[in-house]
Order: structure tokens, then sequence, then C-alpha cells
């Protein structure tokens, strides 16, 4: 999910089409908080790791 808002980010950012800039961000930040969660050792969506 990271991934996929970085290349949104970039994409946006090439183009100049601001709705792939923010999808971007909000990707990114949902990803981060997943990632956060899995590696404090929180279930995410019935999983016990988010990678």
């Amino acid at each position: 999910m990271i991934v996929l808002g970085v290349i949104l980010l970039v994409i946006g950012f090439v183009a100049s089409i601001s709705i792939l800039w923010t999808i971007g961000i909000i990707l990114v930040v949902i990803g981060a908080i997943l990632w956060i969660l899995g590696a404090v050792g929180h279930q995410v969506g019935g999983r016990r790791h988010y990678w």
C-alpha cells in the first residue's frame, strides 16, 4: 500500500493531477499506520502481521 501510494504521488506530481497526489498521500498514511500496528503486535484484519 505504501509503494502504491508513492507511485501515485510521483505520477500525480509529474502529470500535475491533484487527485492522484491526494490519493497517494492517503494511501501512504494508511499503509504506514497499518505497518506500525502490525509491528507493535496488534492484529490487523485478522492477521497477526501486516506486510
